[in-house]
């Protein structure tokens, strides 16, 4: 859930942004297996008697005419997605029981709040209770952004404007540019600064391009107007459609979402120096001075640009608009940034275009949902250990190992029988396989936060101060080795990643439960759940842009030419089953953005029947309410996917979300599988079925 539009530090960019499972969008909405919302929050939920909830198939569908309809039909109807939420489904119903768990401890912490906390604990405590303290944040009214909007209106030259920008970094202010520190794509044994192209409020630049999307912008332009007036900026009236316009000349120049996934293409290297020369028209001396960057760095050192061209074009649109939009567009995204830590009036002005308009979202959460997001996004880490301590069982780290190494033990056997892979290239990714590494759970070292201040009564206060030490944080590992034990996700969130730079894959606590990982279930339906899950996240090492990393984490060609010319017709092969993939009407999947993901589906669920095969020791498999052991591994692939969407947060993720909707993460991969058609008996005149030559297998 992205605090900060256009203006959070990020360590990692787009070109080598880890892979993650199941999207940031379906991650704040939620998810439910047939669940309600309040069942989930109380406890872990159950599925069936063998980890399968078998009253959720519609019967009345054959499974190759729809096997998402058929497994999950009866299921998804009867979801009613909470008001909330802009979907509902088995991530969202664990994600419910996260924040719950989360809240549980929060409310101990915050028992008794400190004027001056010193420890974690007590700063967990206090951020929130300061959070939750509505009244207090009521009656300091707009007071706390009183410094920030003079700021914006000190604004009277191109070098202050620059220089505000840099000062996004340890705030609330915004930025044209993602700013970033990272490990090196070529060298991840080092750090390096990043820059990526940004500025805009919508999710996307097809948001203002589009004229699907004009009603969007309109809204947009509306709420842009309402905030200003809020706030009192002078001619709002006027002011709002100029920074709407100026959004969109920086959404013209931004590259499409596809084109940043190509890791060679988003890595270009400028020396700091340069960049005046290379994007003219703004001041870089004055806003990487501003965002604290070391003297040494300003002088000699390198950026890694993701795409130069929107970077230039940022800097030049910049510098040929009028100061005074630029100071409203500042004001406006100032505000926008930190609304969930001023009064209700922003709380709502914000949730009604950025939730209801934009992603269909009917209802603002209930404080305490936010209050747990906000202490999160400031001290993730510290809440995860906490949270581990009190909720994660230590033998599950030991079963997801035994069960990750059954994983990589059946991708090994692939890549050494592969087919249209030469021998050279497959002794490199047998090579690479062997190097991977996997964490669960948590991670191997905890984060100090005795460097963040925390005061009683200051809400606005202390969520930018946590930006602040973010940031700071993350400058402080410049010039030191790389920290392999830095994790991406906190063990409380709900979801899995693979991070290419580290060849390796992780998953926190969090998502190691029903219906993923089920102890008391059929092992079939473990294997195809969180089998599936681990397969998905070691394939994305082999995927379109994973397969550009070597065994080192180091983005390098170890493919011969032939058989990269092979890899990538056979994945436009399937990235065309995708295009073709009607979502909702005239809305179809976008395979080229999705495809990471879709061959990581496919490699998952396949990879999970060689590892239940595998751990079958040459017996037959028992048969469990009529259905055989292949059919259970499809099922609880299918049942982790028990997902209902509202219609415009499918249109909100066909545009932005690299993973693909439910109904395809479970039809498309499976009738690209031979086992598939034998377990469920699909002939020719099925919906789903392919000819055994259209069947694409990659890995």
């Amino acid at each position: 859930m992205a605090e900060f539009k256009g203006s959070r530090p990020r360590r990692r960019g787009n070109r080598t942004r880890a892979a993650w499972l199941c999207g940031a969008a379906m991650l704040a909405s939620g998810a439910a297996c047939g669940l309600t919302a309040a069942r989930a929050a109380d406890d872990a939920p159950t599925f069936g008697t063998w980890g399968f909830d078998t009253a959720g198939r519609d019967m009345a569908i054959r499974p190759g005419n729809d096997f998402f309809g058929y497994a999950d039909g009866r299921a998804v109807h009867d979801i009613v997605i909470p008001p909330d939420m802009t979907s509902y489904g088995p991530f969202n119903a664990l994600s419910e029981l996260s924040r719950k768990r989360v809240q549980t401890i929060l409310q101990d912490l915050a028992a008794h709040p400190v004027a001056q906390p010193t420890t974690t604990e007590q700063k967990l405590g206090t951020f929130y209770a300061t959070f939750m303290d509505e009244s207090a944040i009521e009656a300091l009214g707009q007071g706390p952004l009183a410094a920030g909007l003079d700021a914006v209106r000190a604004v009277k030259d191109r070098t202050g404007f620059a220089a505000l920008l840099g000062r996004a970094q340890t705030g609330f202010q915004y930025s044209l540019f993602g700013f970033g520190i990272q490990p090196d794509a070529k060298d991840p044994t080092r750090y390096a600064l990043t820059l990526d192209q940004g500025g805009i409020g919508m999710p996307d630049r097809d948001y203002y391009l589009k004229p699907a999307m004009a009603a969007k912008k309109t809204a947009y332009q509306a709420y842009v107007s309402k905030v200003l007036d809020m706030i009192h900026w002078p001619d709002a009236a006027r002011m709002a459609p100029a920074i709407v316009a100026f959004e969109t000349r920086l959404a013209g120049v931004h590259w499409p979402r596809a084109d940043m996934r190509d890791p060679d293409k988003v890595y270009n290297p400028i020396a700091v120096p340069d960049l005046q020369k290379r994007a003219p028209g703004f001041d870089w001396t004055a806003y990487l001075a501003a965002a604290e960057l070391p003297d040494e760095i300003t002088r000699t050192g390198t950026l890694i640009v993701g795409e130069p061209d929107a970077i230039a074009g940022e800097a030049r649109i910049a510098s040929e608009t009028d100061l005074e939009t630029l100071r409203a567009w500042l004001a406006f995204h100032l505000v926008d940034n930190a609304a969930r830590y001023l009064p209700r009036a922003f709380v709502d002005a914000s949730f009604d275009f950025n939730d209801r308009i934009l992603g269909g979202q009917p209802q603002l959460p209930v404080r305490w949902k936010r209050g747990a997001s906000a202490t999160g996004s400031a001290m993730g880490m510290a809440l995860g250990r906490v949270y581990v301590a009190r909720y994660f069982p230590p033998a599950y780290r030991d079963t997801m190992h035994t069960l990750t190494e059954e994983l990589k033990a059946a991708f090994r056997v692939r890549l050494q029988h592969n087919e249209w892979m030469g021998p050279q290239t497959r002794a490199a990714a047998v090579q690479k396989l062997d190097h991977f590494t996997i964490q669960i759970g948590y991670p191997n070292r905890w984060r100090d936060y005795s460097g963040l201040e925390i005061r009683q009564g200051d809400a606005y206060g202390n969520a930018e101060r946590a930006v602040a030490f973010e940031w700071r944080y993350w400058l402080g590992h410049l010039g030191q080795p790389v920290d392999r034990d830095e994790w991406d996700m906190t063990p409380q969130m709900v979801n899995a990643y693979n991070n290419p730079l580290f060849n390796e894959v992780v998953f926190p606590a969090a998502i190691l439960q029903p219906p993923f990982f089920n102890p008391k279930a059929d092992p079939a339906i473990n294997y195809g759940a969180i089998g599936g899950v681990i397969g998905h996240e070691m394939t994305h090492s082999f995927d379109d842009e994973g397969r550009k990393f070597d065994y080192l984490g180091r983005l390098k060609d170890w493919w011969t030419k032939d058989d990269e010319a092979r890899f990538v017709k056979l994945s436009a092969r399937f990235g065309a089953q995708y295009d073709a993939f009607q979502v909702l009407p005239g809305v179809h999947v976008n395979g080229k953005l999705t495809m990471g993901e879709n061959i990581a589906d496919l490699g998952g669920l396949t990879l999970a029947l060689d590892a239940y095969h595998a751990s079958l020791h040459g017996k037959p498999s028992p048969v469990l309410d009529g259905l055989t052991g292949d059919q259970r591994v499809f099922l609880g692939w299918a049942q982790v996917w028990r997902q209902k969407l509202r219609d415009d947060s499918v249109r909100q993720r066909i545009l932005t979300d690299p993973h693909s909707p439910p109904q395809a993460r479970v039809n498309m991969p499976m009738h690209n599988i031979d086992a598939w058609y034998r377990a469920w008996n699909v002939h020719p005149g099925d919906t789903l079925y392919l000819k055994p030559e259209d069947r694409v297998k990659i890995w």
